[in-house]
């Protein structure tokens, strides 16, 4: 099963809910840190704030993790956009900054043109991220693509919706 089909299932569920199978989609799970492919310790669903090489966490540890460190990314987004979000967008934003940290967004191209209601070139911008130390990463690349579609999902929806009526 494709992505997109993976998270479309989820398009009636909440921001949450979308974001939440985005990030562990691509972020894979690793119960045991390790180093990420720039050098950074990491565990479990992507965690970096705590994790120490040779640590080990549960299932149930990483799902708390997670949970709070989706929490994070939504309240940067939600301090940081002026502008409404429908659910997918805000699943969107949510899970590059699950990737990227609030810092980048916040000082991001794509913010200032999505607070300028330049919804399109703002989703465009999420292309533009796909490198990490100097170097550009294919899972990078899909896992944009996947945010640039739902950032752009409720934009275009209603215009297919409305071919089919």
């Amino acid at each position: 099963m494709s992505i997109k089909r993976f998270v479309g299932l989820g398009l009636g569920g909440t921001a949450l809910a979308l974001a939440a199978g985005t990030v562990s989609f691509f972020e894979g799970k690793e119960n045991s840190a390790y180093f990420d492919p720039v050098g950074v310790v990491t565990v479990c669903y992507g965690h970096t704030a705590t994790a120490r090489i040779g640590q080990t966490l549960s299932d149930e540890e990483c799902g708390r993790l997670l949970a709070g460190d989706l929490g994070d990314a939504f309240d940067a987004v939600d301090d940081r956009v002026t502008v409404d979000l429908p659910p997918t967008r805000r699943a969107a934003l949510a899970s590059f900054v699950y990737n990227v940290g609030a810092g980048a967004f916040g000082r991001s191209t794509l913010l200032r043109k999505l607070n300028a209601g330049e919804t399109v070139a703002a989703c465009n911008e999420l292309a533009r991220w796909t490198y990490a130390g100097g170097e550009e990463l294919p899972g990078l690349v899909k896992r944009r693509d996947v945010e640039r579609w739902l950032c752009l999902y409720d934009e275009y929806a209603p215009l297919v919706a409305g071919d089919h009526e």
